[in-house]
């Protein structure tokens, strides 16, 4: 499964779709302003809810909260020992950890469980700069949950980028 995600920080505001490889619009992402924290909510294309996203308020690191249906489904982190590449922790609510690493600025990076790819997310398979592509390996992988998870690693790298 392939999607392509147009990057937020050439559109307005922080609402942009995501499409499939085919060009037809599959989810949203809507970035709720006025906000004490960071908010996203994932939408299909009938406007329904399917993962809500949020900067957790009182972290010694800064991380995102996914959660579907009211209920936890997982954190994300950055490690805290990344020299050369960046790398990000996903813990999902059922024990499991997925390693996000890559040149997460470029948008160029994989999301893998116990070194299995599960993601790989480039812009290299683009001739758009400001798209970039979603590529899903795993047939049995959840693709709401890992675009979420693109969203808040590449949110949480641009924020880090703006502090620096």
């Amino acid at each position: 499964m392939r999607f392509l995600v147009r990057d937020r920080l050439l559109g307005f505001g922080d609402d942009y779709w995501i499409e499939d490889q085919h060009g037809n619009k599959v989810f949203l992402v809507d970035g709720k302003a006025m906000r004490l924290r960071d908010t996203f909510e994932l939408k299909d294309t009938q406007g329904r809810v399917l993962i809500d996203i949020h900067q957790k308020m009182f972290a010694l690191r800064d991380t995102m909260v996914i959660e579907r249906d009211g209920e936890p489904l997982a954190r994300i982190r950055r490690k805290r020992l990344s020299l050369l590449r960046n790398h990000y922790r996903v813990s999902l609510a059922d024990g499991t950890e997925l390693d996000v690493s890559g040149k997460i600025l470029d948008r160029e990076f994989a999301v893998e469980y116990e070194e299995e790819l599960l993601a790989q997310i480039s812009r290299r398979w683009l001739t758009l700069r400001e798209t970039y592509g979603v590529d899903i390996v795993r047939e049995d992988a959840d693709p709401a949950l890992l675009i979420a998870v693109a969203v808040c690693v590449i949110h949480l790298a641009d924020k880090e980028r703006e502090e620096d």
